[in-house]
């Protein structure tokens, strides 16, 4: 049974269990909360806080690294280990250890999923570190829960004042849950945290104008992700799902190599169900069609009860595991963060139970409904799915910037916004609606708008001027931009041809003499004449000694074949030797 008191002004949440004590310290905030620009606070102000433990204190369990919706900070140990893990974090999260800053944002960008943070923000770069995030990028656009599918673009240019003022505006006591494996809260905890109340998990964006939708993947899986409202129908569906794509990717076809079903609760209301299977390339056109097949089966109804039986049970048996009540402390201080009910084991289980396979009927074709898909090019074009958007649908007048490497590629600056026609096709920024603008010292502008299509503004390719960029500086807010660190040769583009300066013609000159054949090139040549027709003589003179011995006055034979020998050894000398000093002779001009 889990019981509930207060620490400090921080929910607390006990249930015994036996062992070493584990506890997790949980805060409603998360990559959802933070724009592009600010991207990678919250992991900042974690790391921050955990910096002044020492070695010898036991270490982190669990994610290093926010989610979402929420950052954890979770230690196993004895009590009093414990009570000092969580005492130190506290005490670092009322007073950050600031003069840390730069050198930690320098290591958690050589972390490996973030060494791209000071690289163009791009969705269409398909990076991502999960499939998930890959969907979420397109789904909901550069906000809310989208950003999950970045790089965290703002971390190299946070101020102290910024992340100082996001650990004493998130990480409040009004905003935490601490849970604990243990009957009674250790003595001498101490969770005093800055004041505050708590956020509610943000509200989703979306970058979509129609579901279900598709769009191109590059590594041959494929990903489906749906919204659905959270119920136990919905998280057994998703076991029942797994189980069919395993079974006929897998055992019956063998197209796949992978293939799992996870449901994710995203807030108090709704949960991303994420299905997916990956093969080897000459299987990814197949695997793709079965995977298609698979969810219309679900969604036209043919459920079999054994698969829901299969799925009811292994349910039902996590809720007579023992220690119950201490393994679901995380889940219940996520729901008490983000507002919802508790729900008893008791009333678990009669939900479970109550589901039948009409009601993953229902959720199969809600699933489809608001499906969002990720597949090679073509496969899954018949599936029903719409292609999801690749460039804007609108345009911005003003100022025209035709490419100087390409005149068809035309950029507009306006006062609203700054728009990118090419042959690839249209993409506008609105500055009102840009959730990021990168600002090179070159003069370089990235924009990232919050339907996430990005463009770049090249001053040399487009010969535009500062001044002519004022609009973009002056219209982007200036919460959205960040200032970027010059640019590598390498990674700068190449300037664009420059015309010269009208200049006076200089006097045509006169024809230079032509000059004399070298030495050498006489040499070649007699060596040529020499031993070619060195060569043919000696065969004439030969068959003619043959033919007419010693008749007539003739050659003997025998003078004729010693003629012979003599001219073809020194033509076969003489020319590999005339070819070689001719190569060189080339190789010096």
């Amino acid at each position: 049974m889990i019981t509930e008191t207060t620490v400090d002004g921080v929910p607390v949440l006990l249930a015994p269990r036996p062992g070493p004590v584990t506890a997790g310290l949980f805060f409603r905030v998360g990559r959802a909360d933070e724009t592009l620009a600010t991207s990678g606070i919250t992991r900042l102000v974690r790391r921050l806080a955990l910096h002044r433990l020492g070695p010898g204190d036991p270490p982190e369990d669990g994610a290093p690294a926010p989610s979402a919706t929420f950052t954890r900070f979770q230690v196993t140990g004895t009590p009093a280990e414990v009570v000092a893990h969580l005492n130190g974090v506290c005490a670092a999260l009322r007073d950050l250890p600031l003069e840390r800053l730069e050198t930690l944002k320098e290591i958690l960008r050589t972390e490996p999923a973030d060494r791209a943070a000071d690289r163009p923000a791009d969705r269409s770069a398909d990076r991502a570190p999960d499939p998930a995030g890959r969907c979420a990028q397109w789904r909901y656009g550069s906000r809310s829960y989208g950003l999950t599918g970045y790089d965290e673009a703002g971390l190299p240019h946070l101020t102290a004042e910024q992340v100082r003022d996001w650990a004493r505006s998130r990480f409040t006591a009004g905003n935490a849950v601490l849970w604990i494996t243990a009957g009674a809260v250790p003595e001498g905890l101490d969770l005093t945290l800055p004041t505050g109340g708590r956020h509610p998990a943000p509200e989703a964006t979306s970058a979509l104008p129609a579901l279900p939708a598709r769009f191109r993947g590059g590594d041959g899986s494929v990903t489906l992700t749906s919204v659905l409202p959270r119920s136990t129908a919905a998280r057994l569906f998703t076991g029942v799902l797994g189980r069919e794509l395993l079974r006929e990717l897998r055992q019956n076809s063998g197209y796949a190599y992978a293939a799992t079903a996870e449901y994710v609760p995203r807030d108090a209301g709704s949960a991303t169900v994420v299905a997916h299977a990956e093969a080897l390339p000459q299987h990814q056109d197949a695997m793709a069609g079965v995977f298609v097949d698979v969810l219309a089966k679900l969604r036209a109804g043919r459920i079999e009860e054994s698969a829901l039986d299969a799925v009811r049970a292994s349910a039902l048996a996590r809720l007579d595991t023992p220690g119950l009540a201490a393994a679901r402390l995380p889940d219940r201080a996520t729901d008490l963060l983000l507002g919802r009910p508790h729900r008893t084991p008791a009333e678990e289980r009669a939900e479970i139970e109550a589901v039948g396979a009409q009601d993953l009927h229902e959720v199969a074709r809600a699933l489809w409904a608001g499906a969002l898909v990720r597949a090679p090019r073509g496969s899954v074009d018949g599936a029903g799915l719409a292609a999801a958007p690749t460039g804007s649908t609108e345009t911005v007048s003003g100022r025209e910037y035709p490419a100087s490497d390409d005149p068809g590629t035309v950029l507009t600056v306006a006062a609203e916004g700054v728009g990118l026609v090419s042959a690839a096709g249209r993409i506008t920024v609105r500055y009102a609606e840009c959730s990021l603008m990168q600002a090179y010292p070159d003069g370089a502008r990235h924009l990232v708008g919050h339907d996430g299509f990005t463009l770049t503004v090249e001053p040399a390719r487009f010969a535009i001027t500062a001044a002519e960029l004022a609009p973009l500086d002056a219209g982007v807010p200036p919460s959205a931009v960040v200032a970027m660190p010059p640019r590598t040769p390498v990674r700068a583009p190449r300037t664009a041809p420059q015309t010269p300066a009208p200049q006076t013609p200089a006097p045509t000159p006169a024809p230079a003499p032509v000059p004399a054949a070298p030495a050498a090139t006489w040499f070649t040549v007699l060596l040529w004449v020499l031993g070619l027709p060195g060569m043919v003589i000696g065969a004439s003179v030969l068959v003619l000694g043959l033919v007419m011995g010693d008749e007539h006055g003739q050659i003997s034979r025998d003078n004729a074949w010693f003629l012979f020998k003599w001219l073809l050894v020194a033509g076969a000398a003489l020319i590999p030797w005339a070819v070689c000093l001719r190569l060189r002779t080339a190789g010096r001009k």
